[in-house]
């Protein structure tokens, strides 16, 4: 029976894109009959401290001479210390969503620290698993042979046959626009630039936005949010719901008009391709992977940051219900070429045994 370890930062069931890609394949590898070790590290993270560095050494410590060894790279920090003294007599494969390095609202000597942990531990690694051709990049950069480095995108829920699927793209009875946002409010998902690119608009244009995520793992840019929607006088247009259920967020994608998240940069952008799913018409960045997932035919992308040209997207498709019902078709169809989590998960699988050897 094939097996392997798979280590991740603390629990698995938490609501992140990167946590849910996680999970979703350990649920797959073991449909398919792995044994799968699920090691979930305690301490901090991605600055690990001595917990977690304890906890990377134990991790390894319990695999046996050549078991493969997956690593979430949020966690490889941790491993500064114990991946030396365990790679070679392991077959480990990092699991690198997107350069930390790349975090919004770091300083410039935590960025620096956390590149150059990336760039000496990387090569040590039998190879690197990336969502994105954007990421592979980013590793490569750091003079990991293409070779072993393989991009497998995560999969997307197909939407039921026969969903309900309303919006003002296809519906034009209810004259409010309903924008909707998914994402943990942090600096890098762009909360803070959409409230003032929003409080820019025409204020005769109707729409109402709703925000779902995490309101837990950045307190300064949440109270920094919050602020922003009370000086802008957005209240009564602006809901922050925090983490919900996952029916209350197929009911969220099912009653949007509009998926839009001005995100500075994405390993790869799942909610994005859950939008697609979903038909919704997109507005987001140029931010990392996010052009791999977005085509022009499903959406508006903006520079990360720019707030004019984010307003201008905004109103462009806040006022034209036939562009929205042409960028839906378009989402829809993009939603089609992208794989479920059965070829998600059989295309990781053979990744990762082809760079473990």
């Amino acid at each position: 029976m094939p097996a392997l370890h798979f280590i991740v930062p603390g629990p698995i069931d938490q609501l992140t894109g990167g946590y849910l890609f996680d999970r979703r394949l350990v649920e797959g590898l073991r449909e398919r009959g792995w044994t799968v070790d699920l090691i979930e590290l305690a301490g901090q993270f991605p600055f690990a401290d001595e917990q977690a560095c304890r906890e990377a050494e134990r991790a390894c410590a319990r695999c046996a001479d050549e078991a493969c060894v997956v690593i979430d790279g949020l966690a490889l920090p941790a491993f500064q210390e114990a991946l030396p003294r365990h790679a070679d007599r392991l077959r480990v494969v990092g699991f690198v969503h997107h350069p930390l390095s790349l975090e919004t609202g770091l300083s410039v000597s935590a960025r620096e620290a956390l590149a150059k942990i990336e760039a000496r531990l990387w090569p040590m690694l039998r190879g690197i698993v990336c969502p994105s051709a954007d990421s592979a990049r980013a590793v490569s950069s750091c003079g990991v042979p293409a070779e072993r480095i393989a991009i497998t995108p995560p999969g997307t829920d197909a939407v039921q046959a026969g969903e309900p699927f309303r919006n003002g793209t296809l519906d034009a009875a209810d004259p409010v626009v309903r924008l909707l946002a998914v994402g943990t409010v942090t600096a890098r998902k762009g909360h803070l630039l959409l409230i003032e690119a929003l409080a820019a608009l025409d204020p005769r244009l109707a729409w109402q936005l709703d925000c779902i995520g995490s309101l837990e793992r950045d307190a300064a840019t949440v109270e920094a949010l919050r602020s922003a929607i009370a000086r802008t006088g957005l209240g009564s247009r602006v809901s922050l719901y925090g983490e919900v259920p996952r029916a209350r967020l197929d009911q969220a994608y099912g009653q949007a008009d509009l998926f839009v998240l001005p995100s500075w940069h994405e390993g790869y952008g799942m909610v994005f391709a859950e939008a697609l799913a979903w038909g919704l018409p997109v507005i987001a960045t140029t931010g990392g992977a996010l052009p791999e997932v977005v085509p022009p035919s499903a959406g508006r992308l903006v520079a990360p940051g720019d707030r004019q040209a984010l307003s201008r997207a905004l109103a462009e498709l806040l006022g034209d219900a036939a562009l929205r019902r042409s960028l839906s078709m378009g989402a829809r169809e993009a939603a089609r070429r992208l794989p479920d989590w059965q070829q998600a998960t059989g295309t990781w699988i053979e990744a990762v045994m082809r760079i473990a050897k």
